[in-house]
């Protein structure tokens, strides 16, 4: 079997990843109501086959650096590409060429792969669950083209494409989330339309800042491609002494401010728990596996363009956002809406990770990838357990459903003892490496680093506070007595398809973090499979026995990810010796696995306290909270922070420019317009009195002139002599007399 990566053919298949559902879609859009089933069929055939192609070239990919090879392709433009825009300003040397093209690295093919499988699974789950739905054919046309998008702003090799790909997938997530607000049958008309108008609007704040910050790199660099950024970065951070520049900054934390937006990080987080509204498979798609990691994604492409000072922000916000969703998740009563906030304070996790540099930056992406496996079938679970149980979604409602549900509850336990970060499951290791980069930045040069500290502190809290509140679901749902029998005596497993996408979903979430291996390493001290695709440690280049042997951090530059690229600022450990930097990994790596067990055990036994064995009342625990568990559980009133301010403002804001559109501009106007008339009144009158006037007068007087003439014009010829002899008398009579 040939496993190497041809890109003359290669990128051909590419190509046709996105190709593939895009025309599954136009035929669905046009013929999908006359089609059998609704053309169900059509779009998930579609997605298998672009799943095949996706996690072929991933295959290729990992064969490719487990051989020792390098691996970075971009397409040419000539062969892969086409131009989009081509303009020449007055007075330019240098023309403005803007080609579409196709970037496939390490990074490219683990996120391509994970779109590929969790599109397919999505689509086959959703010919269960969406059966019999009003507008069953408009949502898989959206939903297909929605991973259009997704796989477009994957392959992407500029940063503009991304972002128009990125818009794509913010108008068909308004569409989706929105699905039940057109059906007059649904109950959640209202609820739906509010919140896919609230998702547009609020990631429309961070697509504004990723806007900005794209134009203003543009400005200095004159590209949008991703490796000629990287290598303009480097160049001007070299020319100004190894110092970003000010305006450097500004712009990445604008581009970070399309990740606060998109991946839903506090204070723009509030979409996503509304977002709920949509169908589950929308949850599973758009809010656990592929939009909000988009955000995450973007930040890996632009690493090499954050300064230091970006990555500090980066990291506070992550760990924030994670300890903010966590505490609220432990007091969600809603099975999705503990799901929503565990996927944004998930991210937090992703986020935190890449802002704390070096191996973070591989922490976070890996994180995303193996996040995208458990989540999603965590949703889909969800939407099992709400489709088995009629749509109820309250879980002090449900209980005992796991001998009703037994192949759902297999599958949501596997994936929330992934996400609790117990070892040998998927979590596990892209978790514990996102703490393990947190521990090494705290102790970075010997000296104790406040963010790393809060990084460190911070995601061990919010990793414990996830094992708690995801057990407690469990037990809640599953285990027990029933509490509505209502729920519990109609609760049934889900049809065979559904059942299909959960069990494979369930696996990749067991076995995600540590696939792929030659070599099984139980705790991931040796790395992991992603490492391996995005990363290059002692490549000959970098690290141990090279001329920068002062400065082994950069065996984590991720050659592979950006190649040729050197970072040398503190993301990469610069200025550790190679002793020090292998003891501060192997402390870090001691010291975050220690903690993570330690938490996810002190979680996982503080739920079986309460809800499995009920040793102690939960709403005795919430009333001794007080006001603060009431807080908690009213999201600490950020919406209502929201409604108050930025709301009102607007309707303040809007109103007054309504009064001034009503009293002001259209008094100016209508004034304007009765001004005009009371002259056109004025001029009309002048016009039919005078000039029309002396117009009938001048006529008048010509009448009559022509009538007293006319009495002189008889015809008759003795009567012409006479008057002729007569006026010759008159003349000579009046020359005598004169």
């Amino acid at each position: 079997m040939d496993l190497t990566f041809n890109p003359e053919t290669d990128f051909k298949w590419l190509l046709a990843v996105p190709l593939i559902p895009l025309c599954g879609y136009v035929i669905q859009i046009f013929f999908g109501r006359f089609l059998p089933r609704k053309g169900d069929w059509l779009l998930t055939t579609g997605m298998a086959v672009t799943m095949a192609i996706t996690v072929w070239m991933a295959f290729k990919a990992i064969a490719a650096t487990q051989g020792g090879e390098g691996f970075f392709h971009e397409s040419l433009d000539s062969d892969f590409g086409f131009r989009w825009l081509y303009a020449t300003e007055k007075g330019a040397t240098d023309p403005l060429n803007v080609t579409a093209g196709i970037l496939y690295d390490g990074l490219g093919a683990a996120m391509l792969a994970v779109v590929g499988i969790v599109s397919f699974f999505v689509h086959l789950f959703s010919t269960g669950y969406m059966h019999g739905d009003r507008r069953y054919h408009i949502f898989f046309a959206n939903i297909s083209l929605f991973t259009v998008a997704m796989l477009g702003l994957v392959l992407s090799d500029n940063i503009l494409f991304l972002f128009v790909f990125w818009e794509i997938m913010g108008l068909m997530s308004y569409l989706l989330i929105g699905h039940f607000s057109h059906d007059p049958n649904s109950h959640r008309i209202k609820q739906a339309a509010a919140a896919c108008k609230k998702a547009f609007l609020t990631t429309r704040v961070g697509d504004t800042c990723l806007l900005v910050g794209i134009m203003i790199f543009y400005y200095h660099f004159q590209t949008f491609r991703f490796t000629e950024l990287w290598e303009a970065a480097q160049t001007t951070v070299a020319a100004n002494g190894g110092e970003y520049p000010a305006w450097m900054t500004a712009a990445g934390l604008l581009v970070f401010g399309g990740t606060v937006g998109k991946s839903a990080q506090f204070p723009l987080h509030i979409w996503l728990p509304d977002a709920m509204e949509g169908p589950t498979p929308v949850s599973a798609m758009i809010h656990a596996a592929t939009m909000v990691a988009a955000g995450v994604f973007l930040l890996g492409r632009t690493y090499p363009l954050m300064s230091p000072t970006v990555l500090n922000v980066v990291t506070c916000f992550g760990t924030v956002t994670a300890l903010f969703a966590a505490t609220i998740g432990m007091t969600v009563f809603d099975i999705k809406g503990v799901l929503a906030y565990s996927t944004i304070s998930q991210l937090g996790f992703m986020v935190a990770g890449i802002g704390t540099g070096g191996l973070g930056l591989i922490a976070g992406l890996f994180h995303m990838v193996t996040h995208a496996f458990f989540k999603s079938c965590l949703f889909l679970s969800a939407g099992s357990v709400i489709h088995g149980c009629h749509h109820e979604q309250d879980m002090r409602k449900m209980g005992g459903l796991r001998k009703k549900m037994p192949l759902t509850f297999l599958a949501m336990l596997i994936c929330t003892l992934a996400i609790a970060g117990v070892p040998l499951f998927a979590g596990f290791y892209s978790k514990d490496k996102i703490i393990q980069s947190a521990f090494m930045k705290m102790t970075h040069g010997g000296l104790l680093d406040g963010v790393g500290l809060f990084a460190y502190a911070g995601l061990l809290i919010a990793a414990a506070m996830t094992a708690f509140y995801m057990f407690r679901l469990i037990f809640m749902t599953f285990f027990g007595e029933a509490r509505d029998h209502h729920v519990h005596d109609h609760a049934h497993e889900s049809p065979a398809p559904m059942v299909v996408s959960l069990l494979v979903l369930a696996t990749l979430g067991m076995f995600g973090g540590k696939m792929w291996l030659r070599d099984f390493d139980l705790m991931g001290a040796k790395g992991t499979w992603f490492e391996g695709l995005t990363s290059e440690i002692d490549d000959g280049h970098h690290g141990h026995g090279s001329e920068h042997e002062g400065s082994v951090g950069e065996a984590f530059s991720i050659d592979r990810m950006y190649p040729g690229i050197a970072i040398t600022e503190m993301n990469t450990y610069v200025g550790d010796s190679a002793e020090h930097f292998q003891e501060s990994l192997h402390a870090g790596h001691t010291w975050a696995m220690r903690g993570s067990l330690a938490v996810a055990l002190g979680g996982i036994l503080l739920a079986v306290f309460i809800y499995l064995l009920k040793k102690a009342d939960p709403a005795k625990i919430a009333a001794a909270f007080g006001e603060m568990y009431t807080t908690v559980a009213n999201k600490y009133y950020v919406d209502e922070f929201v409604n108050a301010t930025v709301i009102k403002l607007q309707m303040v804001l809007a109103r007054t420019f309504k009064w001034i559109d009503e009293n002001i501009v259209d008094g100016v106007v209508n004034g304007t317009g009765k001004i005009n008339r009371a002259f056109g009144f004025m001029w009309a009158w002048f016009d039919s009195t005078v000039v029309d006037g002396v117009v009938n007068g001048v006529g008048a007087v010509t009448n009559m002139t022509g009538s007293l003439v006319r009495l002189f014009q008889t015809g008759r010829i003795q009567q012409y002599a006479s008057l002729a002899f007569g006026g010759l008398l008159l003349l000579f009579a009046w020359l005598f007399l004169a």
